[in-house]
């Protein structure tokens, strides 16, 4: 379910300009489901596929530990790339079915 929610994202984000860097880029402090860039930003998405929102949103399940673990995956990753001086946004995709909720700077 989670890999069909990240190739709908994954199509979403190339229709919409956005370049894919990574997908489900693993690293010592966790994994980030899709690495793009899109007007010079660095962008993190955290991908949550559901079939429906009987236990809440999708989003709802990134929480402060989840954010603070792709921050720390961010910095980890902009260091291994040698990349300084590069904006970061993370953003969070809710998958229920064949809608996709894209939030941008979602925290």
């Amino acid at each position: 379910m989670g890999r069909n929610g990240e190739d709908k994202v994954v199509r979403y984000l190339k229709k919409n300009g956005y370049e894919i860097i990574k997908r489900n880029y693993s690293c010592s402090q966790g994994e980030a489901d899709i690495i793009s860039k899109k007007d010079g930003v660095l962008i993190f998405t955290e991908v949550k596929t559901r079939f429906n929102d009987d236990f809440g949103r999708p989003a709802e399940a990134v929480g402060y530990y989840k954010q603070q673990k792709y921050r720390r995956i961010a910095e980890y990753y902009l260091l291994s790339e040698n990349l300084s001086d590069v904006a970061v946004r993370f953003d969070v995709a809710e998958v229920m079915g064949k809608e996709i909720n894209y939030i941008e700077n979602a925290f």
